[in-house]
């Protein structure tokens, strides 16, 4: 989505000689709308990208950004209930935001780390940028590194962005939400655009030229290849989804074995409890071991009584939600 690119807006504001702030929540109490790590861009001509409230304190942040470029200086800011400037634009209901505001500037953010943070983030590389507020220590965390601590480790799989024990603000730049759909059929036609709403970068893979069609699904992604093929070239990671829909055997086995050696973290395959029996046996009979298996959602979806196609699309989206924020 739009909000997402304010890392990348500052860096080409700074690099055009306009100036740039980037404003990071550092955390949220009470209703404030938006969570840890969203942030906004701010130019040195009071434009913006992104958002750090919704609407409600982006006038004040801005005013801020401003004086920061102008300075060289970062500062946290503190918007609540008790603060006269708040209360005029829109937080009078109980929601207070701390708010991390650093300009683009060898004294503060520097460009260097701006600029392999936005590298990180379109190579699909899970990152963290990590500050001390107090001695404004910067540091940058690669996600898969493999001395990566349990605790940071815990934060990528879950998205947490937000201050550490030690007072460290950790703000993650996770690489997008994928989910892949084998299958373009009715179901897949409902799934597609809630998926999108929901923050997914959508691909769907059929190499059956009638079914993968712009006019069934206009303006997305269509991969016309064999599933194992186009799986292997789209890369399969922990930020990725795969639903299989074809009740395909030629089609599904070979994308359920591409998603069973990678680290997706959500492998969702339709059909019957008798359809799954038959599926379990051929993957045994290949080799698969059972806490492999086990991985499958299978029926795909919650049980939440769907018949239709959008019904069932429902319960999908609803299914992967749930394993990757409560798992």
């Amino acid at each position: 989505m739009e909000h997402d690119r304010s890392p990348e807006a500052a860096l080409a504001w700074h690099r055009a000689g306009r100036g740039a702030a980037l404003a990071t929540v550092m955390r949220t109490w009470g209703s404030a709308p938006r969570q840890a790590g969203a942030q906004l861009a701010v130019s040195g001509a009071g434009e913006m990208m992104g958002s750090v409230s919704g609407g409600c304190v982006e006038g004040a942040v801005v005013a801020e950004a401003l004086d920061a470029i102008d300075d060289g200086a970062p500062r946290v800011l503190c918007y609540g209930v008790s603060d006269d400037d708040a209360f005029a634009v829109g937080l009078a209901c109980g929601g207070t935001i701390e708010v991390l505001l650093e300009p683009v500037a060898d004294t503060a953010l520097p460009e260097a780390m701006l600029a392999e943070i936005t590298a990180a983030r379109a190579a699909r590389h899970p990152l963290a940028y990590g500050v001390h507020p107090e001695s404004w220590a910067r540091r940058l965390i690669r996600g898969t590194d493999p001395a990566l601590p349990a605790e940071l480790a815990a934060r990528f799989r879950a998205d947490r962005s937000g201050p550490a024990e030690d007072g460290e603000v950790i703000t993650l730049f996770n690489p997008p939400l994928r989910l892949i759909v084998v299958g373009a059929v009715h179901i897949a036609q409902a799934l597609v655009p809630m998926a999108r709403l929901a923050g997914h970068d959508v691909t769907v893979v059929d190499p059956r030229a009638a079914y993968a069609t712009s006019a069934r699904f206009p303006g997305e992604t269509l991969v016309e290849d064999w599933p194992d093929e186009a799986l292997a070239k789209l890369g399969l990671d922990a930020r990725t989804a795969v639903v299989t829909l074809t009740h395909d055997p030629k089609l599904d086995d070979p994308a359920i074995a591409a998603a069973l050696d990678a680290e997706v973290y959500y492998l969702g395959c339709l059909g019957s409890t008798r359809t799954h029996a038959k599926r379990l046996e051929r993957l045994r009979a290949a080799g698969r071991d059972e806490a492999a298996l086990a991985r499958i959602h299978a029926p795909v979806g919650l049980d939440i009584g769907a018949r239709t196609p959008a019904e069932i699309a429902v319960s999908v989206l609803a299914q992967i939600t749930d394993t990757l924020r409560r798992r």
